[in-house]
């Protein structure tokens, strides 16, 4: 099964590669076969998608959905949208088996991440506004909340005592990258072009979802 971890970060390299050199034919294959990847390696590591493993496996093919919808030759940005939310709300799930614990450093932590998604949200409604794509602010802005939702929900696994301190750093790493990710995507398309602005959206949103996932082997294994 390491075989199909180290193919699947090969494949996510590879995809880089063909983004930054923009060889769109590679790419369109290569984005959807990591993925792909990565959700074999989930199910025979841990034995098939039981407990919280059904939760981040039904997140990833979400995620799939979402790579195929925006690199359609005629990009379905809402589809994408929409897919991307309803792979989070799995990933909220799968880390909210049960309560979470109430901490002060938990809830400045949740605050944090609240301020940040905020933050990041005021700039990309402006720069919706001034493309004249304001019918997007609302579905962005239930985006924003969702995937804010889910970075805090990783971060509160620090505080339970079913994760371990390692597995919990390792999600919640995961899930900072997926987040930042969406941040350098929506700046890039919406508010200013970001040099190398695919590139380093492509390796930040593999490197969190392969981290995460490992994250979850760790927890269930």
């Amino acid at each position: 099964m390491n075989f199909l971890l180290i193919l699947t970060f090969l494949a996510a390299m590879l995809d880089w590669y063909a983004v930054y050199k923009g060889w769109k034919k590679l790419e369109y294959f290569l984005k959807p076969v990591t993925m792909v990847l990565l959700i074999s390696w989930l199910i025979g590591a841990t034995g098939g998608l039981n407990g919280i493993v059904l939760w981040f496996g039904i997140g990833l093919i979400f995620s799939m959905a979402g790579d195929i919808f925006l690199m359609l030759p005629k990009e379905q940005f809402i589809a994408g949208l929409v897919a991307f939310l309803l792979a989070h709300v799995a990933y909220i799930i799968g880390f909210n088996a049960s309560l979470p614990p109430f901490t002060l450093l938990g809830l400045f932590f949740a605050i944090v991440v609240a301020v940040i998604g905020k933050e990041l949200y005021i700039k990309i409604a402006a720069g919706l506004e001034e493309k004249g794509k304001t019918a997007l602010q609302k579905p962005v802005l239930a985006y924003t909340a969702v995937i804010a939702l889910m970075l805090i929900s990783a971060l509160f696994t620090l505080f339970r005592a079913d994760w371990s301190i390692g597995t919990a750093l390792t999600v919640s790493l995961g899930a900072a990258l997926f987040m930042l990710s969406d941040a350098i995507l929506a700046l890039n398309k919406f508010v200013n072009p970001i040099k190398n602005g695919r590139v380093m959206n492509m390796a930040a949103y593999h490197l969190g979802q392969i981290i995460l996932i490992i994250g979850v082997w760790m927890q269930v294994g």
